[in-house]
Order: C-alpha cells, then sequence, then structure tokens
C-alpha cells in the first residue's frame, strides 16, 4: 500500500476532498487537502497528528511510521522560502523529506464530515440533533442545538473534564443557564456564524481563536462564549476520527497528542 492508497481509504472511511473543494466553491473559501509530501514506496506504519510540527517527526521515527496523515495542511498557502535556522515548519518538511516520510492533509474534507470534527466537537459539548451552518453534499459546517439546561458554570467544568484541559475563556454572564449551544470547529467564528448563533436563539457560543469584536457583539446580545484552544477542540475530534479507521490499513497505525497545547 502506498500513499496514494492510504488517500483513498481516508476519503471512503471519511470524507472524500471533494467535500472541502465544494466548500471552497460555494463559500470562497480556501483549503490545501490531500497528498503534500510523496516519498513512494510502501507504507510501513501511519502517525496521525494534527498538526505537522518537529515533534510529530520525531514521533513517527520511534514508531518506524513512514507516513504522516494530518487535520491542518502541512503546507497551507505557497511556500516562498525555506529556513532550517528560524522556522519550524521548514525543519518538520525537511526531516519528513530527509526521513522518507510522507505527509496527507485531510482539514476542511474532515471538519465537514458527516462524523468529522465539527460533528464530534458538538457531541463533546453534549448536543444531538442540531442546525447546520452551512452544508454541500456529503458535508456540514457549524451547528446549533439544544443540550439539557446546565449553569454554565457546572457546564464549563463538564466540558474541560470532556476535553481534557483547564484552557478556557469564559466571555459573558457565567450566571446564566445554557440550553441552546452553538458551536464552530477551529477559526470558524465569523460574521456569518455570529448571525447564525443570533438567528437560531443561541445563549451560549463555543469555538477557537476569536477576534475582540465579534465576542463583544456576542455578549452585547446576551450570548455568552466559549473559547477553547484550537488544538483542544479539533484534537478531539481528530482522535475519534483515528480511533474509527485505525484498524483501516493494514499496517500500524499510532496517534501523537502534543501535550504543549492541551
Amino acid at each position: 500500500m502506498n500513499a496514494i492508497e492510504v488517500c483513498k481509504i481516508l476519503e471512503n472511511k471519511v470524507a472524500p476532498i471533494k467535500v472541502s473543494d465544494d466548500f471552497c466553491a460555494k463559500y470562497k473559501m480556501y483549503d490545501n487537502s490531500g497528498i503534500i509530501i510523496n516519498c513512494g514506496g510502501e507504507v510501513k506504519g501511519i502517525l496521525f497528528s494534527l498538526d505537522l510540527s518537529e515533534k510529530a517527526v520525531d514521533a513517527a521515527k520511534d514508531y518506524d511510521c513512514n507516513l504522516i496523515v494530518t487535520h491542518h495542511p502541512a503546507i497551507y498557502g505557497g511556500v516562498s522560502r525555506i529556513d532550517l535556522t528560524a522556522d519550524s515548519k521548514s525543519r518538520a518538511l525537511a526531516a519528513c523529506l530527509k526521513a522518507g516520510v510522507s505527509v496527507i492533509s485531510m482539514h476542511l474534507n474532515f471538519d465537514a464530515a458527516p462524523k468529522g470534527i465539527d460533528y464530534y466537537l458538538m457531541r463533546g459539548l453534549g448536543g444531538k440533533n442540531y442546525t447546520p451552518l452551512a452544508t454541500v453534499e456529503g458535508g456540514e459546517y457549524g451547528r446549533a442545538y439544544e443540550i439539557q439546561p446546565v449553569p454554565l458554570k457546572g457546564y464549563i467544568e463538564a466540558v474541560c473534564k470532556e476535553f481534557s484541559t483547564g484552557r478556557i475563556i469564559c466571555h459573558g454572564n457565567t450566571d446564566m443557564t445554557v440550553k441552546k449551544v452553538a458551536s464552530f470547529c477551529g477559526a470558524g467564528l465569523d460574521d456569518a456564524a455570529v448571525a447564525f448563533a443570533k438567528s437560531e436563539n443561541a445563549d451560549l457560543v463555543v469555538s477557537s481563536d476569536l477576534s475582540h469584536h465579534r465576542i463583544e457583539e456576542l455578549v452585547s446580545c446576551g450570548i455568552s462564549v466559549l473559547q477553547l484552544t484550537h488544538y483542544c477542540a479539533e484534537n478531539y475530534g481528530f482522535n475519534k476520527i483515528f480511533m474509527d479507521i485505525k484498524d483501516s490499513f493494514g499496517v500500524p497505525s499510532h496517534y501523537f497528542k502534543d501535550e504543549r497545547f492541551e
């Protein structure tokens, strides 16, 4: 089995790259999912890691894996320079090339998959039946849903436990009772998401990488905001995807968790 065949399994088991392409075309997004580095040869082991980092490459070597599957694209935009003296991403890419480690990145299609990262964020937050913000064939992103009513302070404790993190920032009224949540994995809280949360009468929004003006707009409307770290919010779902498909490849598969960002 080679990298191309692994990529096909990922697409068949989770979501095709076409889902990403369709989101980009319909909603004017940008992505770079698929095979990022193909060193050729037979795949003897696979490491899943949310990001391509020097630590992830070291873990791949330790596990004798010559393929890394990431969520965040190993190369997102155009590469203008490779600087091994100052840029950790350059060093990670160079280490892969030197060690013969191929890289596949599954980004927006894994966010929006039927059981993808945005879906698992909702499930971890207690949601089940939902209204989506954005849809294409085979994919959805952004969800609003009712949960069992719970005081926000107690809800924050439950979220910290479920997502194995203590790094949560809350904006707004911590004495409120949460009944309806709108959540958006990654850096998905844009103006359309804010409008969606308001139209769905959410009393709490959960996302990451939030800008002040959007937090201010939501809080001013009486909607509280929970800000998770980007890593813990997405590593949660990426790990669940790994657990669902890790036995599909016929080679040893491992998961790397970067404890620096939990």
